[in-house]
């Protein structure tokens, strides 16, 4: 479908997916601006990339935390009413930060409160996030659909950062952070519009009869009698090690996310210790970085199918690792701003792979708590990883880091070649039409 435009005019046809597709892009444009702007506060605050780390290291805890739970959530609940609430409590605790901010001396214990909230409320959103795609559109169009997502975020997210340097550079970081909290309050309010559950095709246990159409939000009905919540919180992770691929991929993305959540301190840090930029040039670099999501949305689909999944997914991860040791051997600004675009773009193509295979090969009534497993899964290392590769900046410079980590993510690819996942055939790719809830 995607091949000959059929799918672009099935997409553009979806009102709700097209809502659903502005409002998020919105919403990562300003998410570009606290991506700037969080690490500048406290670099501008404590001078230390030791501090940008930990910050970023409870981030990545409180999801981890969350991820247990968020599949749960996701699943048993109105999938729309969760992502909402989630939208406007963020909406509110980033609002705190330049108020407090503004209102007297740096508050860098309020960044400890609400970095981690917020990473705990975007787990449960973005968990929300994927199952919602899966209801919005058909099957044979989620990768399409997913690469449209990638694409328009990407755009966001190259205006985004750069709209973020300007404003840290006229108004301080803590103003950026509030544009942040207002893009958060505006999806909240655009979801009320969005309906979901009214596109899945499969029928399945407690699902309505044919030629039935749920209401409108109505929660998932993946059985008539849910299983208790210890052995619900089971069921997706259960579903991950039974299916090769998915086990697979869940190991190596731990392992390269434990050299990579850190990387935004560290190229950060580099630009602004190491080759003395000012923010607003910090913020274009950032900007400039997003070119490579923009390609990796637009070849990761055709790519996919010309080349199968097994053969994207390890040669952009390759890609990502051999970017971030370059970046730690560039010297002057453009090298680094086209490394760190290049680790971009690596990362974009097997991010896109990936979500799309989890989405096709996952029956929809466990799709969230499969994606929560997954996340919860491959982000627990990643906490600690964060830290240790700030230290390790603090201790050693960047350069010897970036090295070392993209060594790592590196060695981390190439032992792709050695898994099931490129084995995959196209038949391994169809969702169950039924499948136990646990």
């Amino acid at each position: 479908m995607g091949v000959n435009g059929v799918a672009t005019a099935s997409l553009w046809r979806n009102r709700d997916f097209v809502l659903f597709w502005l409002l998020q892009t919105l919403s990562v444009a300003g998410d570009s601006f606290s991506y700037v702007a969080i690490p500048l506060l406290v670099l501008h605050a404590t001078g230390s990339v030791t501090q940008m780390g930990l910050l970023t290291g409870l981030a990545g805890a409180a999801s981890v935390l969350t991820g247990v739970f968020a599949g749960v959530l996701v699943d048993r609940l109105n999938r729309r009413r969760l992502m909402i609430f989630c939208d406007a409590l963020r909406a509110l605790a980033f609002a705190s930060i330049p108020v407090l901010w503004l209102a007297g001396a740096p508050q860098v214990w309020l960044l400890y409160l609400v970095v981690p909230l917020g990473g705990a409320l975007g787990m449960v959103f973005r968990v929300g996030y994927v199952t919602a795609v899966a209801e919005l559109v058909d099957i044979d169009v989620i990768t399409e659909a997913n690469g449209r997502l990638s694409a328009t975020y990407a755009v966001a997210s190259v205006a985004g950062p750069m709209l973020a340097g300007i404003v840290c550079g006229l108004f301080g970081p803590a103003v950026a952070v509030g544009i942040d909290a207002v893009t958060f309050g505006l999806s909240a309010a655009g979801l009320l519009l969005v309906r979901l559950g009214r596109r899945r095709p499969e029928v399945r246990a407690g699902a309505p009869a044919a030629g039935r159409q749920p209401a409108v939000d109505a929660p998932p009905a993946a059985a008539v009698v849910r299983p208790a919540v210890g052995r619900d919180l089971l069921a997706g992770v259960l579903f991950l090690w039974r299916h090769p691929a998915l086990r697979a991929l869940t190991v190596l993305l731990s392992l390269s996310l434990f050299l990579m959540l850190g990387l935004t301190d560290v190229f950060i840090y580099r630009l602004k210790h190491d080759l003395g930029q000012p923010d607003h040039i910090v913020g274009t670099v950032i900007a400039v970085a997003a070119v490579g999501t923009v390609v990796a949305a637009l070849v990761a689909a055709p790519a996919r199918r010309r080349f199968g999944f097994g053969v994207c997914w390890v040669a952009a991860q390759a890609l990502a690792g051999l970017a971030v040791a370059a970046a730690g051997l560039a010297g002057h600004l453009v090298s680094a701003a086209v490394m760190v675009a290049v680790y971009t773009f690596g990362i974009g193509v097997a991010g896109i792979c990936s979500m799309s295979l989890r989405q096709q090969v996952t029956p929809e009534h466990l799709l969230g708590r499969v994606t929560s497993a997954f996340w919860t899964v491959h982000y627990a290392l990643a906490p600690l990883g964060a830290a240790a590769l700030t230290s390790a900046t603090a201790a050693y410079g960047s350069s010897a880091v970036l090295l070392l980590a993209g060594g790592g993510c590196l060695v981390v690819a190439l032992a792709g070649l050695f898994t099931p996942l490129v084995r995959l055939s196209p038949a391994a790719l169809h969702r169950p039409v039924t499948q136990g809830a646990s």
